[in-house]
């Protein structure tokens, strides 16, 4: 893969990689604990099984590769995508599919391409999307029902043997399809009215569901925060839900209201820990602007008229193959100039 080679001035980190990533983990928890208080242990459950696959993976991979191990592991990266795979597939999710999903990620969308750095997707995206697309039943019926009290829900050893063992005891008392997924198979015989009374919309937005993005919103204003992301993206993609949905969406009785596109699904998970990523996104603001754009207008042009009802990995990883001529035509302007140098050297005049 060709690297564009930026002109100066270059930012210096003085943060090692393994400490941006122990920051992304630790802005994730708030989002995973209430993952937990309203889904159950499934998530958790993933998280930690994710995790380890990932590094185990990783590890693999390097050995054959003849790289140092140890040195490259304890960068967090591979920990991290593990974490966003965990966070991201659904709570009853089998063991196996969870583990090709890893796979995928950590071995095709990585290292394959020569490891960090090097790769032009998001590799967590790509283990999402690869099982969704391969194992559809399992990737949209395996959703918990959202509970109202801690004791509602499905005990951890009962969990554990759902995902690992495949045991059926009271699954059907467990799952229900996701608010988004609800809504828009429902509108089409029903009013909205009609279609907010079932259960999984509760008494608000969307039952646990509102709770985990603000969860997930408050993790990453923490990372805007200690500058491990910068505002563009995150502010960019919410926009570009909010923009397409104030102007195809207002009639409730058609198409899902803003505030579910905005606090349902994995909406705050994507904008601001999955869209960020630092390797496969856009590099200069003005690019970052454009390419989190295009990421909320994908985002509610699939959940609309698309087949699925959640579409963060598929837009993620359709601006990924974008960010190459978005980079091409917004370059930081060059240090000492006034105005920034359009496309490469030797090229456009160049």
């Amino acid at each position: 893969m060709a690297l564009v080679q930026q002109s100066s001035p270059h930012a210096h980190n003085a943060r090692p990689t393994s400490r941006v990533m122990l920051w992304v983990i630790l802005a994730a928890l708030p989002g995973l604990m209430a993952q937990t208080f309203f889904f159950g242990w499934g998530n958790l459950i993933n998280v930690t099984w994710c995790i380890a696959l990932a590094l185990v993976s990783e590890g693999a991979i390097l050995k054959l590769r003849g790289k140092p191990v140890a040195f490259f592991l304890r960068d967090n990266t591979a920990a991290v995508t593990g974490l966003l795979l965990g966070l991201s597939l659904p709570q009853f999710t089998p063991w196996w599919v969870s583990a090709m999903a890893v796979f995928s990620a950590i071995v095709v969308a990585k290292q394959l391409y020569g490891g960090l750095g090097a790769n032009p997707f998001n590799p967590a995206m790509v283990g999402y999307a690869l099982a969704l697309i391969s194992f559809p039943v399992a990737m949209t019926t395996n959703w918990a029902e959202a509970a109202t009290l801690w004791g509602d829900i499905p005990g951890f050893g009962d969990t554990l043997a759902k995902i690992f063992t495949g045991s059926q005891t009271a699954v059907d008392g467990w799952t229900m399809a996701t608010p988004l997924d609800e809504y828009k198979h429902k509108i089409a015989s029903h009013t909205s009215t009609e279609v907010l009374t079932h259960p999984t919309f509760g008494n608000l937005i969307a039952l646990g569901w509102e709770w985990v993005n603000l969860a997930f919103l408050t993790g990453g204003i923490l990372l805007i925060a200690l500058r491990i992301i910068t505002w563009h993206i995150p502010v960019a993609f919410l926009g570009g839900i909010t923009v397409m949905s104030l102007a195809f969406g207002s009639n409730p009785d058609q198409y899902a209201p803003l505030q579910l596109h905005l606090l349902a699904g994995g909406t705050m998970l994507g904008a601001f820990f999955i869209a960020t990523d630092p390797v496969s996104a856009a590099s200069s603001h003005q690019g970052k602007l454009i390419y989190g754009a295009g990421i909320g207008i994908l985002v509610y042009l699939i959940r609309s008229w698309g087949n699925y009802p959640d579409a963060v990995a598929f837009s993620v990883l359709l601006m990924n193959f974008a960010v190459p001529f978005i980079d091409h035509y917004t370059p930081p302007r060059t240090y000492g100039h006034h105005k920034a140098r359009r496309g490469l050297p030797g090229r456009n005049g160049g």
